[in-house]
């Protein structure tokens, strides 16, 4: 399915969102998401379901100033 990550257009077998984040590697990585602009939190993940068109965002902390 066609979805956007980060503003970019891929295409998944994900069906929902904790397991996009599997296939994109996420799975150790601390991170916070959102889907079609709604924040999405850790224990709600694996009952996100994503359809075509959505769009995540997965954003990583950095430190830094």
């Amino acid at each position: 399915m066609l979805i956007r990550v980060n503003g970019k257009e891929l295409d998944v077998a994900a069906v929902t969102l904790e397991s996009l984040l599997r296939e994109l590697d996420y799975t150790e990585a601390m991170v916070a998401t959102a889907v079609n602009q709604t924040f999405v939190r850790r224990d709600q993940r694996s009952a996100t379901p994503l359809r075509t068109g959505d769009q995540v965002e997965i954003l990583v902390p950095r430190q830094g100033g």
